[in-house]
């Protein structure tokens, strides 16, 4: 059942880019997208958690001389990510569908191929499997910029290009230093799975270097302040539903490295460190926050807001703390579906603002179109953590699981939420209301618009009503990834003296 779900989107991609025609191509990779959308749904409604344990696993041997397994299977932790994933995937597809592309052919098989990754690394149990599912997922993004980019396009994708080749090169020397060491510490064979490393933990000044390449690779993946440097640029050139399934999606992967790999794996390390990534992470939001304040170009307000959330995320997962990790996974997923439908309102508004992306050219709108103007709200809402949405929810559990063990670090990283609904309410307030741009033309929502849109609300909607939904099925294995590294991250209580 997993490998279907991985594979059908690449495998109806690549079908519709031999078939050809321009909607043949379109419609296949949107078909295919939408039953590994159907399978999560049937994965969230089998699984119930109270194991925690990774059901449906397939394991089967690769390479058998580097002790590389085929190795998959789904728990709380990816459960949602994977559902998120095939959402946002699905409804980007069908936003592309509405629109004309050159070479469509080779556009949709991309974007088949990156889903299939990142479906593949969140669910990959092996660590060289999920190096390789890493690295491959990062591949059609460099072209889908490159050719379809805009005029900075091949700036953009140059610094894309070698900010994550050599985040990923990095991480690939800590997999396979990882393997060997823990194979010469154990005696036994040499082997990738994530099983075989926990057995064998390294000694803590082995794992503290190993750490610090897996946490390059996965901070700048995310991206998380100061190792961002391609992002103002990468935002700026992507096609509007690429920039959507990028950051929506595949920042969530890095961070989920955390959670799956680091944390079990390099315990004494993540302890070791804790301070720095809670710094690393409050560090994002003050200056994400900061940043969105200045720009006007709408998707540099989005792109440093998703700064400033990854920063939040980083550091409910090195609270070490089953509240804030617990958050840390659903604000990755509240994030997922929440940017993703910003960028989109975006595109909406810069095709009713003569092209522009500039909040200075829009306005005034929202009297003429309330159903866009609404949905725009209930997502804005929902990015600054309205009391009642599922992001409040992500939130609230994140800082009270910081203030539970840094609690200095919970009041600062609070100054996030308030700078979010200052940013948040001015784009929105300047793009519907004040007084209209010189270009602005005041028109409602399209029923196809429409067909992208209300889904997201509907998963919005879904989270702020019931979060246990999710809450419940990732407690047991949240609980148990950051186990090792909460308890020694615990200082060992001090045993009195008998009296002589």
């Amino acid at each position: 059942m997993l490998s279907i779900l991985i594979w059908l989107p690449a495998a109806a991609a690549l079908i519709g880019a031999i078939a050809g025609g321009r909607r043949t191509a379109g419609t296949l990779a949107l078909a295919g997208s939408l039953g590994s959308l159907g399978l999560a749904i049937a994965l969230i409604a089998e699984y119930n958690g109270h194991s925690g344990q990774l059901a449906h696993v397939v394991d089967i041997v690769w390479i058998r001389s580097l002790g590389i397994h085929y190795k998959i299977g789904v728990d709380g932790l990816n459960l949602f990510l994977v559902a998120m994933t095939t959402l946002v995937f699905s409804l980007c597809l069908l936003a592309a569908n509405l629109r004309s592309w050159v070479k469509p052919e080779f556009f949709f098989l991309l974007l088949g191929i990156a889903q299939s990754a990142v479906l593949g690394a969140l669910l990959a149990q092996d660590l060289a499997l999920f190096v390789g599912f890493f690295d491959l997922m990062l591949i059609p993004f460099y072209l889908l910029t490159g050719i379809w980019g805009g005029p900075g396009r091949v700036v953009a994708t140059t610094k894309l290009v070698i900010y994550t080749l050599v985040g990923s090169l990095l991480m690939l020397a800590g997999a396979v230093a990882l393997a060997v060491l823990s194979s010469h510490q154990s005696g036994q064979p040499l082997n990738f799975t994530y099983t075989a490393l926990q057995a064998a933990p390294l000694g803590k000044g082995s794992q503290e270097w190993i750490f610090l390449l897996f946490a390059a690779a996965f901070l700048v993946k995310m991206p998380a302040f100061p190792l961002h440097g391609w992002m103002p640029d990468g935002y700026r050139e992507m096609p509007i539903e690429v920039l959507a399934i990028f950051s929506g999606v595949l920042s969530k992967v890095g961070a989920y490295g955390f959670l799956a790999i680091v944390l079990p794996i390099m315990p004494g390390a993540s302890a070791h460190f804790q301070t720095l990534m809670l710094l690393i992470g409050l560090a994002s939001i003050l200056y994400g926050s900061a940043m969105a304040f200045t720009q006007t170009n709408a998707r540099l307000i989005i792109g440093y807001s998703s700064v400033a959330q990854l920063g939040f995320i980083t550091m409910g997962i090195f609270a070490l703390a089953p509240q804030g990790a617990q958050g840390a996974v659903l604000q990755m997923v509240n994030h997922g579906i929440v940017v993703a439908p910003l960028f989109m309102i975006v595109a909406l508004l810069a095709a009713r603002a003569g092209g522009s992306e500039d909040i200075r050219d829009m306005g005034g709108i929202a009297m003429r179109a309330p159903v866009l103007a609404t949905i725009f709200l209930i997502v804005a809402f929902a990015t600054l953590a309205m009391p009642g949405s599922g992001n409040f929810v992500g939130e609230f559990l994140i800082l009270l699981g910081v203030f539970k063990t840094k609690m200095v670090f919970s009041i600062i990283a609070f100054t996030g939420v308030l700078m979010a609904s200052v940013y948040v309410l001015r784009v929105f307030i300047r793009s519907m209301h004040n007084r209209a741009g010189p270009h602005v033309e005041s028109r409602e929502l399209r029923w196809r618009d429409a067909l992208v849109l209300v889904p997201f609300i509907g998963a919005i909607t879904l989270f702020a009503l019931y979060p246990q939904i999710e809450l419940s099925r990732a407690e047991r294995s949240v609980t148990t990834s950051i186990a090792a590294a909460a308890a020694a991250a615990t200082p060992p209580s001090s045993t009195p003296v008998a009296n002589r």
